[in-house]
């Protein structure tokens, strides 16, 4: 949960550098859920995750194009 706060930080910042720096801590953030969620059994928390890990990525991809 920590590094989904501090991710949320650090995308919101001004500064490209901490930016993406957010975006892998994000990553990060979405790895452990994942693993969280496998080990106790939540499903949906896995589907989650892999749900928001896409949508960073795509705003990754957007952001570059402006």
């Amino acid at each position: 949960m920590v590094l989904s706060i501090v991710a949320s930080w650090l995308v919101a910042s001004n500064a490209k550098r901490r930016r993406g720096w957010g975006f892998w801590i994000f990553i990060a953030s979405n790895v452990a859920w994942v693993v969280w969620g496998l080990h106790t059994g939540a499903t949906a928390l896995v589907v989650l995750q892999f749900c928001l890990a896409a949508m960073n990525i795509r705003g990754v991809f957007k952001a570059e194009k402006t």
